[in-house]
């Protein structure tokens, strides 16, 4: 048994998707982190799965899985790469289109240069929401990580994120920091952990490490994080450019109340094929 797939990309942040619309998709989180290791198979930050849609208020669904083999709610860079799989199959056309993604209802718009917008709905600040371990809601927390204290912003896009402004998010430190954090017990599901720094309130730098998949060229939701968290604090304007190691990513919030957009690229790399049967001795299960 073979498995298409079509490798595609977000700033850097890479999948490979799973068209599961005309073919079955089979796999356990072994065969999932099997496939995406960049040695011996096709090698990924994330697997996507397009598939029917269970109600009809959206036009598709899409399933994500990280590079451990564990799911993932949302992913910003992905569900781009989702829509632009639609227009190129020529499912969807210009128009906002619903998709059903793990986390719930995403709209989606493909843009005549080649870039996609995405309606990543309202940022959740609610600790239990997040979910974050807090007896109340603030805009700064200080939390213990690594032998020391850090000061973050935490927010919801869908999966929970944890932002810390530094000088530099490319400093050596936050190598070790970075995944100190994704893993901190007052997030009980993990987190994705991102380090910003503020250029001007229209410019960011950012370098985000995410659970489940370790440091990325560039984090969707991790953008829109970035931006909610610190919009919030009032130290941005309603549209901010973020620059990420993989590029740049428009993100458009207008504050709190208000639903929040992102714009980016998608890009497709190749089609390939996954010989399932090279890899008799795993028990592969219907997802």
């Amino acid at each position: 048994m073979s498995l298409h797939f079509t490798k595609m990309h977000g700033l850097g942040n890479d999948f490979a998707v799973i068209d599961t619309l005309t073919q079955a998709f089979t796999g356990r989180p072994e065969l999932i982190t099997r496939m995406a290791d960049r040695h011996s198979g096709i090698g990924f930050d994330q697997l996507l799965t397009i598939a029917v849609s269970p109600t009809s208020e959206s036009a598709y669904a899409y399933g994500i899985w990280n590079a451990d083999g564990s799911p993932a709610q949302q992913c910003g860079n992905g569900v781009r790469c989702v829509a632009a799989w639609l227009r190129r199959a020529g499912r969807i056309g210009t128009d906002r289109v619903r998709l059903q993604s793990p986390s719930g209802t995403v709209e989606v718009r493909c843009l005549d240069d080649g870039r996609v917008a995405v309606n990543m709905g309202e940022p959740l600040f609610t600790p239990a929401r997040i979910p974050f371990t807090a007896p109340d809601e603030a805009d700064r927390y200080n939390l213990d990580v690594a032998d020391g204290l850090l000061e973050i912003g935490v927010v919801s896009l869908g999966n929970p994120h944890a932002m810390v402004e530094v000088d530099d998010p490319e400093a050596p430190e936050w190598q070790w920091v970075g995944p100190a954090l994704s893993q901190h017990p007052a997030f009980p599901e993990g987190v994705n952990a991102g380090f910003v720094h503020i250029e001007d309130p229209s410019h960011l730098q950012l370098r985000v490490h995410e659970r489940g998949a370790g440091w990325t060229q560039a984090c969707g939701t991790g953008a829109a994080a970035a931006v909610a968290v610190l919009r919030r604090r009032g130290s941005l304007d309603a549209q901010v450019n973020v620059q990420q190691p993989g590029g740049e990513l428009l993100i458009e919030w207008s504050g709190p109340g208000a639903k929040l957009w992102m714009t980016g690229p998608a890009q497709f790399v190749y089609e390939g094929e996954w010989l399932a049967d090279a890899q008799p001795e795993l028990p592969l299960n219907a997802h």
